[in-house]
This record gives C-alpha cells, structure tokens and sequence, in this order.
C-alpha cells in the first residue's frame, strides 16, 4: 500500500474504500452468526461450521461473517440472513441439524423458514 501524504489522499482513500464496501453489501448474500460466548456455549461453532459445509455442498455463493453478542442469549445460536433487495431474516435456536433446510428453503427456494424466524428487517432496517 502506498504512503498516504495528506488529507486530501486519506480522504480519497476512505472514499474509494466506502464505494467498494457498498457494492459488496448491495451484491452479496450474508450469513451472519452470533458468536459471542452466550453463542458459542449453546452451539453456534457448530452451526457456523454446518453453514459452510451446506454452501459448498449447494454451491452457493454467500459470506459468513461473525459477530459478538446478539443480545438475546436464551434464543441463541442467532443466524441471520441477508440478501440484497429482500428484508433480513433472523433465526433462532438453529442447531446444525436445521443448516440443510435452512439453506434450501431460504437461499434455494427464496421462502422463509417461518417456524424459525424471530422477525426481519426490510431493506430500509425497518422491523416487521
């Protein structure tokens, strides 16, 4: 990476980097997983790691990003899926067991596993 010698390079920098952030979110399905010590104690290892042996199995394409404490330990593992243009889905208590219809109903099949979902945010982050 090259030096940054002013303001005004820093300031291009951020913003090419702020653009090429923005076309990954607004082209890329996200598979989010709480993996906070609460998710982690009640199985979310597992479930992370079934996520990704059904993606390759599917071969689809989609990231997996984990994050810290949800907040809601009783319902963990907390999974959350996101797709450009469709509300993002939370799911609750998923075991590695659930992962195969998870990713066939949801990412395959575009319907929401109901009996699963804790609620969904449209594309404009607000609640349903």
């Amino acid at each position: 990476m090259p030096r940054i010698n002013s303001l005004e390079e820093l300031v291009a920098l951020r913003d090419q980097m702020r653009a090429k952030r923005d076309l990954h979110l607004a082209t890329e399905t996200r598979i989010i997983i709480g993996m906070g010590t609460c998710g982690i104690a009640a199985g979310a290892r597992a479930v992370m790691n079934a996520v990704e042996d059904e993606l390759k199995k599917a071969n689809i394409d989609a990231t997996i990003v984990s994050v810290g404490c949800i907040g809601v330990c009783q319902m963990e593992p907390l999974l959350d899926i996101e797709q450009p243009g469709k509300p993002r889905v939370t799911y609750i208590n998923i075991q590695p067991d659930m992962v195969p219809r998870l990713i066939q109903e949801h990412l395959v099949n575009g319907r929401i596993v109901t009996e699963w979902a804790m609620g969904k945010l449209d594309p404009e982050g607000l609640p349903h």
